[in-house]
């Protein structure tokens, strides 16, 4: 049986390898009113900080200044989510639970939160926000928010309406932490047999918010998860675990049978549910090509990260984080920013620079790496 199994995961991988490439597809609109985005620290922009009741530590945010200042961004200034919102004219997206803020909610709203997870989350998650809270979340918003409307039309100056919740974009950025906390007590076999449920469960929330009158998603994919300095630190000790690159195997490959049924259930959906507009976007080739090829796009690092401790190779300690001290050896060390961060993909071992961001966005803009799929009636 166990063989059997390995034969049909090297069959399904060939497979994942051959796909033909996405077909082009318009790059994000302008002519959506609103956008409402769900996710983990890879589109946080200050949930977690503002439910928990902290603040990142400085170099955090240090090169790109937010008003407010606190940016609650785990990266030392712009998501990619933020860069999106630039290219379509839109204010960045404001966390939800975000009490004090003069920005308002009208052209969107964000759920997303550093460590969360598809999966509910449980006594070891980062995040209490798993992806079922978050769309919680959003129905509460909703719910609060037209009824305020209805009240005193006055509040649409700041809120969004019915008709910016229908046809607002409903954008989607999680799964990376189901694969990744999975590692830690689970096999390569286990962890994929694990994907199914992750993706069943993450469907159920598209199906809560389809009913809610949501009908345009944009779903990002998972990257190169293997990639990261945190996951080479813990999991690539045993160097016969990295692929040519640096990268570890198990890890990516997990990434890549993920991303594979993810995109299987993105064009199952429509007919699921009719009169929707789903776009795939394909983050993990993006992200595999700059780590790759990232000498020929200006980077001089790849895996190593620039705010950190510990010097080369990957200049990386996972008990201390970016901005944060520890001890070592009996010596106090600090996880400081390196000097020059448009240099290094990897921010601070597990998030992106603001400069490989902005990479990503760029590629994402092209349309080039992304796929749509409807049953839409213009």
């Amino acid at each position: 049986m166990e063989k059997l199994f390995h034969t049909l995961l090297t069959l399904l991988l060939f497979a994942i390898h051959t796909l033909p490439p996405l077909a082009g597809s318009f790059p994000i609109s302008p002519n959506f009113p609103a956008v409402f985005n769900f996710g983990d620290s890879n589109s946080d922009t200050g949930e977690l900080t503002s439910g928990l009741g902290f603040r990142l530590r400085p170099p955090n945010g240090q090169t790109y200044v937010f008003k407010p200042p606190s940016s609650g961004r785990f990266c030392n200034g712009r998501l990619i989510v933020d860069f999106l919102m630039e290219a379509i004219g839109r204010p960045y997206l404001r966390p939800y639970l975000d009490s004090i803020s003069p920005q308002s909610y009208r052209r969107g709203c964000n759920f997303a939160a550093a460590g969360s997870t598809i999966q509910k989350a449980n006594a070891a998650s980062i995040s209490p926000f798993g992806f079922g809270v978050q769309v919680s979340q959003f129905i509460t918003f909703k719910y609060k928010v037209l009824q305020l409307i209805q009240q005193d039309e006055e509040f649409e100056r700041y809120l969004p309406s019915e008709y910016y919740f229908k046809n607002g974009l409903y954008m989607f950025d999680i799964g990376q932490n189901d694969l990744a906390g999975a590692f830690y007590n689970k096999n390569l076999d286990q962890v994929l047999a694990l994907i199914p449920t992750i993706l069943d469960i993450f469907q159920d929330g598209i199906k809560r918010l389809y009913a809610e009158g949501a009908r345009n998603f944009w779903i990002h994919n998972t990257g190169p998860l293997g990639c990261l300095a945190q996951v080479v630190s813990l999991f690539g000790r045993d160097k016969s675990k990295l692929d040519e690159f640096g990268c570890v195997s198990d890890h990516n490959q997990a990434a890549k049978l993920f991303n594979f049924q993810l995109r299987d259930l993105f064009r199952k959906l429509p007919e699921q549910y009719p009169d929707s507009r789903l776009t795939y976007v394909d983050i993990f080739s993006i992200k595999s090509d700059l780590i790759i090829n990232h000498s020929s796009y200006g980077f001089d690092h790849s895996i190593m990260v620039c705010c950190g401790t510990g010097g080369p190779p990957l200049n990386y300690n996972n008990q201390v984080s970016c901005g944060s001290t520890g001890k070592a050896n009996g010596t106090t060390i600090i996880a400081k920013a390196c000097s020059d961060s448009s240099k290094y993909v990897s921010w601070d071992g597990i998030h992106y620079t603001e400069a490989a961001n902005w990479f990503v966005a760029r590629h994402i803009l092209t349309g080039k790496y992304s796929e749509t799929a409807s049953f839409w009636n213009p």
